[in-house]
């Protein structure tokens, strides 16, 4: 059996969205980008670099944009469609700030009808090996969502993973040894262990 080549995989989370800036839970809810969200997914792409194969995208209007203005800066194809990168559904909570409204719909582990946290993750490793498996060897960028991200890569790499900034680079491979977790919000993961299949 032959050595198993590096799928490099770029997580983006898409760029702000009116919501965002009002500190409003956004989930399912298909809000646009503004304009600084935008700018936003310009920068991640100068950030990025040259050397990508493809990019997969959220169906969620706001990953998709971003991901068409990341394609169009770096010469890529448009971006694909993978349902399983769609952001976590808040149920109840969406479209709602922090307050007593938020907090009337809060129960253990989420909020009322929110997709569980373990669903989320689970999920979120079926888009990992989507991306592996359709692109082995190669570098492809997927646009999705913060808690998307934030909930897959603690689960999948077993940490308490930070809150997930605007159009920030989580970058992870994947080679014979597993899957490895090399940047989160652009930073070095500083050592997290690679988990094997």
């Amino acid at each position: 059996m032959g050595v198993t080549p590096t799928t490099t995989i770029a997580l983006i989370r898409h760029g702000q969205t009116p919501w965002n800036a009002e500190f409003r839970i956004q989930g399912r809810t298909d809000i646009p980008l503004n304009d600084t969200g935008r700018k936003q997914a310009q920068d991640a792409a100068t950030t990025l670099g040259e050397g990508w194969h493809a990019i997969a995208t959220s169906p969620l209007t706001r990953a998709a944009e971003t991901a068409r203005i990341i394609a169009a800066e770096l010469g890529l194809d448009s971006p694909t469609a993978v349902e399983h990168l769609v952001e976590r559904d808040y149920g109840r909570a969406e479209g709602l700030g922090a307050g007593e409204e938020l907090e009337s719909v809060r129960i253990p582990g989420g909020f009322q009808e929110a997709e569980p946290e373990v669903e989320v993750a689970a999920r979120g490793l079926l888009a990992l090996e989507h991306l592996r498996d359709t692109h082995p060897g190669h570098r492809v960028i997927a646009v999705a969502h913060g808690s998307f991200i934030r909930l897959t890569i603690a689960s999948l790499f077993e940490f308490d993973a930070p809150r997930i900034g605007n159009a920030s680079v989580t970058v992870l491979t994947h080679d014979e040894s597993g899957w490895e977790l090399q940047t989160v919000n652009g930073e070095p993961a500083r050592g997290l262990a690679a988990r094997t299949d």
